[in-house]
């Protein structure tokens, strides 16, 4: 069974160091997509914009300054205010979102108790993808030997080989 861990909550996106303007924001965490975190941007368009990155870069970036390229986060003080800051870089453009550290540590801390690091593998099931694809093909032989026959066969071949 898969389950969601989801937040709403007020961004900012900083467009100088004297403006910004709040975006409303969806945190969603997938046990099903154990490695991953999406954030979906209400920015008042019919459809929001949706980013996907890594749960280890915002967890490491609640504490200190990681990632490079498309993403990087970073915690820091705003007017006394603990912080995060994600800057976000795609064709169409860049963005400096402002998200409150306390909002982001308790949503990650609830990924962390549904997925603890570390256990992500287990819950993609590629041991047991595996196994199955490995075991022995009991009571498969006729359809091993479709498989594994050449569906091209040579032009020197007879009709029906």
């Amino acid at each position: 069974m898969h389950s969601v861990v989801e937040r709403e909550l007020e961004l900012k996106l900083v467009l100088s160091p004297e403006r910004a303007v709040p975006v409303p924001a969806r945190l969603t965490y997938r046990t099903d997509d154990p490695y991953a975190v999406h954030i979906a941007f209400h920015i008042g368009s019919d459809h929001p914009v949706h980013w996907t990155f890594a749960r280890e870069l915002m967890v490491e970036g609640v504490f200190r300054a990681c990632g490079h390229g498309d993403v990087r986060v970073w915690p820091t003080k705003v007017e006394g205010r603990s912080v995060v800051l994600m800057a976000l870089s795609s064709p169409d453009g860049d963005a400096l979102l402002e998200a409150p550290a306390a909002a982001v540590s308790a949503w990650l801390e609830r990924t962390l108790r549904a997925v603890p690091p570390g256990s992500e593998a287990e819950r993609l099931g590629i041991d047991d993808g595996l196994a199955e694809l490995l075991a022995p093909a009991s009571g498969r032989g006729r359809l091993d030997e479709l498989w594994l026959r050449d569906p091209w066969p040579s032009d020197e071949s007879k009709d029906g080989e």
